[in-house]
């Protein structure tokens, strides 16, 4: 991290996913190596290869939105409204007048509404204009998530959303954590949101041979780094972290989760769907977020993985880690919490953030569970099936898309005391 450039923290945390709604059920369920995967209850899949998925399952919009606005937002701009009220209602960052413009809202989102366009699409087929919701193309529109949270909370900063598949969530955090230090913004609601699961969508991965099919045993399909693994297991929800200028944080006594150090965007301009060789643009990604850290490799003690459950990935980012680390690599702790809670595509670098900052917080690395048979090609440590106690000085999360799109953030633990007085401890 280089000298003079302002430092950012993350002060508030939101997540609805598979494992649950709640940043709590997620510690939770993480810790007691839950599977948050189940048969597909959504839509017709009877005649699908593919029958499982991660549903968010005891998620109630009009716990988080007025009834009225509900109709307006597609089903990822509601997981990104909900998250982020957690996030802000712990966050409680002030908005004023006077700073409205100095606090934004970037959201990461892979496929947008998909929901809506099926939906809207079926009906113009049956009535043509009859019955096309007036709400339509604002709830597809995948800016519409930063935009309803910046409506609601009049952060009038900066406001858009990256869109680059699973890569999406990251991206948003990277730029975020940007804009805070180059002094753009003071504060950002930053994460991901995805909501696609849909017969279309489910369909279209099930013709790319990409998603598993272990329909029998679905809170085992997703099983990254293991040997048997056959592919990943679609899901949806929101991850959202409040990042502040670490000043601004302490002025109003936030209370820090980790500190965000290092953050590494590049592309591997190698195929449409499939990584680099050996993970060339994956060990390029991390090592530009290593380098923006400041930190040395060995200051790594966990590695949050893209780790997606496809035979490819898991070996190829294996290959990457070694690269990275050299013989620090075998020291590693690395999981991929994808096991627990499928793959939520572009909100995927939101939710690993907030797990990241929580691995940090509470000192605790979350499984890799369904690790039952080692894979020759994946022979590092998994932390395998059982949450581990352990010092975690700092967390490399990882995010990788179709397309070649890689982030890499880079998150340290907060040592300074709770009410801000303290300077963090280098």
């Amino acid at each position: 991290m280089q000298d003079g450039q302002r430092r950012v923290v993350i002060t508030g945390l939101g997540a609805v996913t598979p494992l649950g709604t709640g940043v709590e059920k997620n510690w939770q369920a993480l810790l007691a190596g839950r599977s948050g995967v189940g048969p597909l209850t959504r839509f017709d899949v009877s005649d699908f290869p593919t029958r499982i998925a991660g549903e968010v399952t005891d998620f109630t919009p009009t716990d988080f939105i007025e009834k009225k606005e509900v109709k307006k937002m597609d089903l990822f701009i509601q997981y990104s409204v909900a998250a982020a009220q957690m996030a802000m209602d712990e966050a409680k960052v002030p908005i004023t007048p006077d700073n409205e413009d100095l606090v934004g809202c970037i959201i990461g989102v892979g496929i947008g509404g998909l929901t809506s366009i099926e939906e809207n699409h079926l009906l113009f087929l049956d009535t043509r204009l009859k019955r096309v919701s007036p709400f339509f193309i604002p709830k597809l529109l995948s800016n519409l998530a930063p935009g309803q949270i910046s409506i609601r909370y009049g952060a009038k900063g900066i406001n858009y959303t990256p869109t680059s598949a699973c890569s999406s969530g990251a991206h948003a955090i990277g730029e975020a954590y940007r804009a805070i230090r180059l002094g753009d913004q003071d504060a950002v609601i930053a994460g991901g949101a995805e909501a696609a699961l849909t017969s279309l969508g489910l369909g279209g991965f099930v013709a790319m041979r990409a998603v598993s099919t272990r329909n029998d045993e679905p809170e085992r399909a997703s099983r990254p780094f293991d040997k048997n693994r056959d592919g990943f297991v679609m899901a949806e929800g929101a991850g959202i972290v409040v990042l502040e200028e670490l000043e601004f944080a302490q002025s109003h006594g936030a209370t820090i989760y980790a500190e965000v150090v290092g953050y590494g965007a590049n592309g591997d301009a190698h195929h449409i769907t499939a990584p680099s060789p050996e993970g060339e643009g994956a060990f390029r990604c991390m090592r530009m977020a290593l380098r923006s850290s400041g930190l040395d490799p060995t200051e790594i003690d966990y590695v949050n993985a893209h780790g997606t459950s496809t035979p490819y990935n898991d070996a190829t980012e294996t290959l990457a880690l070694k690269r990275v680390f050299g013989e620090h690599a075998a020291q590693l702790a690395i999981s991929s919490t994808k096991s627990m809670t499928g793959h939520l595509l572009g909100a995927a670098g939101g939710v690993e953030a907030v797990y990241s900052a929580l691995a940090l917080h509470h000192q605790i690395i979350p499984p890799t569970i369904n690790y039952e048979e080692p894979d020759p090609e994946c022979d590092l440590d998994y932390v395998p099936n059982t949450s581990r106690p352990a010092p975690v000085r700092a967390v490399l999360s990882n995010s990788f898309g179709f397309g070649g799109t890689n982030a890499c953030l880079v998150f340290r633990k907060w040592e300074g005391a709770q009410d801000g007085q303290e300077e963090i401890k280098r």
